[in-house]
């Protein structure tokens, strides 16, 4: 439990401000595409190592990677869109991790692989998450500025001389990295709910983009906690705990938040009328 409780806390601060990055660029749906792109990587590094962690990391990171530049490469030599060919590679990557686990490995193991299990975390994912975590946080403050830019207003961003499809990569690698970080502790189905729930409900209740990272970061924190609470005393599997937890946060916010809740609005729309 100490060792799951470290790991969500790293996962928080990692992914939390990479969750609302996607928010704001209207990338939601990108995370999870991106956490079943590393699925087939993460399955050729089981079969070729078992339940080796750096394997299985470099195999899902690059099969990620791979993804998001095949899909770029796609969108820029064809009529598609980036969104449209993300689409189908993330689903063949599915289609594929599936096919190999299930082919070469048993039942169990793709359970394990698709769901994750947060108690299961040793001092090895614990590093590796952490050290995640404190390089996603400290390159997204060395590039937040021109990052920023390039989700509001791109076009300015190039017209003041920048190249933000740099920024863009840099950014994409670190949701890669992120996904990989929570592929250890929550698998990969589950891993995109801890970075993009904290970071929706967070979009509800702040307005300016400093507190929304704060919240996306609270909530992202409380749903760890709290998720660990309620599997120990419940006897609940620990990351559907965690990302249903979360999940409740971001229904209660849209009811009550006052940035973009229903009572917000309507508290809103009541002033103007007056």
């Amino acid at each position: 439990m100490r060792r799951a409780l470290v790991g969500c806390i790293a996962l928080a601060f990692g992914c939390g401000p990479i969750g609302l990055f996607l928010v704001m660029r209207r990338m939601s749906l990108m995370g999870d595409a991106m956490s079943h792109a590393v699925l087939p990587g993460a399955a050729v590094g089981y079969l070729l190592a078992g339940l080796s962690l750096p394997a299985m990391s470099i195999g899902g990171f690059i099969a990620g990677v791979s993804v998001v530049l095949i899909a770029g490469l796609a969108s820029r030599f064809t009529e598609l869109k980036e969104d449209a060919s993300l689409a189908a590679f993330y689903l063949l990557s599915l289609a594929a991790g599936v096919l190999l686990v299930t082919r070469f490995g048993s039942q169990v193991d793709l359970i394990h692989i698709l769901f994750g299990s947060v108690l299961a975390v040793d001092n090895a994912a614990l590093y590796l998450v952490s050290t995640i975590a404190t390089l996603s946080m400290l390159t997204l403050a060395v590039i937040y500025r021109p990052l920023l830019l390039e989700s509001l207003d791109p076009a300015f961003l190039r017209a003041s001389g920048n190249r933000g499809g740099w920024y863009y990569q840099i950014f994409m690698l670190l949701v890669v990295l992120n996904l990989v970080a929570g592929f250890q502790a929550l698998g990969t189905l589950m891993s995109v709910g801890l970075m993009m729930i904290p970071a929706v409900s967070a979009r509800l209740w702040a307005q300016s983009i400093g507190y929304m990272l704060l919240f996306a970061i609270g909530i992202a924190l409380f749903s760890g906690y709290g998720g660990l609470l309620l599997s120990f005393h419940f006897d609940l599997p620990s990351g559907p705990a965690i990302i249903l937890l979360a999940g409740s946060i971001y229904a209660v916010s849209l009811l009550i938040a006052p940035a973009g809740g229903v009572l917000g609005r309507y508290l809103r729309l009541r002033h103007l009328e007056r």
